[in-house]
């Protein structure tokens, strides 16, 4: 294994109308023009300093690592592995993190670094052809779970609570699926993390349903989603919550970006009962963020929207096309995206 600077275009630039009379959000671009599609995203901070380590992943094997907010960044590489797909990773600190890869069997892993990427432990993987990971989360370094698609008609869930060994749950507790229902593996994000024992999982392909447990995935409730679910491209692609049981899906058709008819959808009691925003977001939207109260983003390869009022309404502005983002908290909210782009939302109040 070894560490390099990554060829990241580094910018100040941002990508909203810099000239525009109105001050409106928009994005700072941190890095680009790197051969890969990033999917994954993440960021914590550092312990003993105020800086925040950010943390991207996507494919052909590439996973970057910033140290200083954006500013810089290095690729750290797991030997012998150009090709895996990796589509989540969950950043624990500067030196910690967890990095899932998406693929048929073998393909789908996870890794685990204690080291800032200089090693990488293989934790888990398997042979069935059916094995596909979708998403990854933590609540902490050592309780974190993983979603993959279902298998004799069950989704895989599999937990971890020391860490190191990952465990699908018992056949009998994992939540059914339905008819040609699954999971999009699109922007780490179909799978959100409320505690220890709390967790949401959304599905498409036929069928737009949030899927909650509290009990670890000991038992669940289900819960039909007003967003589009009219073929296998289509459904819920990704879940953020901004507390107190206030929840935003958002989703569409990833075959047909521009349609923006059922994409948004939201609850006010904790995913119980659903319904469609007002006003939708301007397409397909792959991954959605809270940026603190009624507040939230929203991001898709067509551009990005923006709701003050807990996802009712959404307003669009300009962006270049995105896949998942992360919020650590409503001032550091990251993005990532095609040819290595990964960026940091600006809110208008701050620019």
């Amino acid at each position: 294994m070894h560490s390099r600077v990554a060829k990241c275009v580094l910018l100040i630039a941002l990508l909203a109308a810099a000239l525009a009379p109105v001050r409106a959000q928009s994005w700072k671009i941190l890095c680009t023009g790197i051969d890969t599609n990033l999917r994954g995203i993440s960021a914590a901070k550092i312990p003993g300093s105020d800086r925040i380590a950010v943390w991207a992943s996507g494919s052909h094997g590439v996973i970057l690592r910033s140290l200083d907010d954006g500013a810089s960044w290095s690729r750290v590489d797991i030997p012998g592995q150009p090709d895996l797909d990796f589509r989540g990773i969950v950043a624990i600190s500067d030196t910690t993190a967890y990095v899932m890869a998406s693929g048929e069997a073998e393909k789908s892993r996870i890794y685990k670094t204690t080291s800032g990427g200089t090693q990488w432990e293989l934790q888990y993987t398997d042979v069935n052809k059916s094995f596909f990971l979708d998403s990854i989360a933590c609540s902490s370094e050592k309780n974190c779970f993983a979603l993959g698609d279902p298998i004799d008609g069950r989704f895989l869930v599999l937990h971890t609570a020391d860490g190191h060994r990952w465990n699908p749950l018992p056949p009998q507790n994992r939540p059914n699926a339905l008819d040609k229902e699954g999971a999009f593996a699109a922007s780490n994000a179909n799978m959100l993390l409320i505690s220890n024992t709390e967790l949401f999982l959304v599905t498409g392909g036929f069928a737009a349903r949030v899927l909650h447990s509290t009990t670890s995935g000991e038992t669940w409730s289900f819960a039909a989603v007003p967003i589009i679910a009219d073929n296998s491209s289509s459904g819920i692609f990704a879940i953020a919550t901004s507390g107190e049981g206030q929840l935003v899906a958002v989703g569409g058709d990833y075959a047909n970006t521009k349609i923006a008819l059922r994409v948004a959808a939201v609850s006010s009691d904790a995913g119980s009962s659903w319904q469609p925003a007002t006003h939708q977001p301007t397409g397909y939207r792959s991954a959605v963020a809270s940026l603190g109260e009624k507040s939230f983003v929203a991001v898709g390869p067509t551009g990005a929207d923006v709701t003050h009022d807990s996802g009712l309404t959404w307003s669009s502005f300009p962006s270049r096309p995105l896949n998942s983002l992360f919020a650590l908290d409503p001032q550091r909210v990251y993005a990532a995206g095609a040819s290595g782009a990964i960026t940091q939302f600006v809110p208008a109040e701050s620019k």
